[in-house]
């Protein structure tokens, strides 16, 4: 009698780990991972301040077929770990740019592979699209922190050409498609800030709708009555608004809150993307303006003009670091380690007046303090004699000297 052979079990499907927002695009990525490429997708909301859609994101990950969904509360590891170590570095992108997106994405990327290697997930995924700077972003924190990781990209992988398509692909797997009017832009929001791109800023020439911004008010609309803020720094850090001692996230929420009453740190930018095409975005960072004016105020008073001078010249080399998405990298590593020594000195108080999008430094002071009064004063006394400086001058211009007197005999020879 023959036997019939035992049904064969099926493999069990791979894990993948979805950065995982809530919204429309990565509602339908979390659909297309397990239709088109057979995954078990298991969903990872950061919580950088976003307030409840963390959580409604995270059901609704569930809601729409997630095998798994976190929601972690990242606000004081992201504030105190990332934001205020490049505080420490007074990094600017390209002269303007605080870096509020940059500097959130390492963060995200560094737990989405956590999640990976705790849930034997053997791949991660994001929402990027395939011309932005997330996707380097994200896919490079990835490989440093594990380098036989594989990364998937819909973005760059799948057929869809447009919204329309899009949308009927989250009709026909059942994925609520807002049916409100969307606004003709695209927003991104952490604690440090909020950026808006895409849509018809795309234009460079339009300017931003009064009604887009959600951290401030319009400078012109601001109160009429300056406000004084004194912020205090410890060894580099801010500690304290107004004397009141805080922890890392909410000194900057509160920095937000002061910030945003009177118009502080909106700017409008055509930068550079990593990738090679400019691009247009608009930024609201309240709290980073604030505190980064203050932070300068101290500096000034606390670091060496030679270490000062030499701190603001690698910074934007650490700026590109982090824009470009080489947080974990070997140099942004070393000069972390660099800029944490430099701003160990950076202990004092600054004060602020904040009026219609004005942010004025108008008082500083440090314990310890390289400003001395009796060198600096107009009147006669103290260490410094006047009279040394007219050889200070001779020597320094010596070689311009010789430089014109051998112009001068060439000229002749003509």
């Amino acid at each position: 009698m023959t036997q019939n052979p035992a049904p064969t079990q099926a493999a069990p499907k791979q894990k993948i780990v979805l950065a995982y927002s809530g919204g429309l695009d990565t509602s339908i990525i979390l659909k297309w991972l397990q239709t088109e490429r057979n995954y078990d997708v298991v969903c990872f909301t950061a919580d950088l301040g976003q307030g409840d859609e963390v959580e409604e994101a995270r059901v609704k990950a569930l809601n729409t077929g997630a095998v798994a969904a976190y929601a972690l509360d990242l606000r004081e590891e992201f504030v105190r770990d990332y934001v205020f170590a490049m505080f420490r570095s007074s990094a600017l992108y390209e002269g303007y740019y605080l870096l509020g997106t940059s500097i959130a994405r390492p963060l995200i990327a560094k737990k989405m592979v956590e999640i990976a290697q705790k849930e034997g997930a053997v791949a991660v995924s994001h929402g990027a699209t395939g011309k932005g700077n997330d996707q380097v972003r994200f896919e490079m924190t990835a490989y440093a922190l594990q380098p036989d990781i594989v990364t998937v990209a819909p973005w760059r992988d799948w057929e869809f050409q447009g919204r329309a398509d899009l949308e009927a692909f989250a009709h026909e797997h059942g994925i609520p498609v807002p049916t409100t009017k969307k606004d003709p832009w695209s927003t991104d929001a952490n604690m440090l800030h909020i950026s808006f791109e895409g849509g018809i800023l795309e234009d460079p020439w339009t300017e931003p709708p009064a009604h887009m911004f959600k951290l401030t008010v319009a400078p012109e609309a601001a109160p009429d009555e300056a406000e004084y803020v004194e912020v205090e720094f410890l060894n580099g850090d801010p500690v304290a608004i107004n004397g009141e001692q805080l922890s890392p996230a909410a000194l900057l929420t509160k920095a937000n809150d002061i910030g945003g009453r009177h118009g502080i740190g909106r700017l409008d930018l055509v930068e550079n993307r990593f990738v090679g095409m400019k691009s247009r975005g608009v930024y609201e960072t309240p709290g980073g303006t604030l505190l980064y004016h203050a932070r300068r105020a101290v500096e000034s008073l606390t670091l060496d003009r030679e270490v000062l001078h030499q701190r603001d010249a690698l910074a934007p080399k650490y700026a590109e670091l982090v824009y470009n998405g080489f947080w974990f990298a070997p140099e942004r590593e070393a000069l972390q380690v660099y800029m944490d020594h430099v701003a160990q000195s950076v202990t004092g108080t600054a004060r602020i007046k904040l009026y219609k999008g004005n942010c004025i430094v108008v008082g500083r002071k440090a314990p310890k303090s390289l400003y001395d009064k009796d060198l600096v004063s107009f009147e006669a006394g103290g260490d410094y004699n006047q009279h040394d400086a007219g050889a200070f001058i001779k020597l320094n211009a010596l070689r311009m000297r010789v430089q014109a007197r051998v112009e001068a005999k060439a000229a002749k020879k003509d």
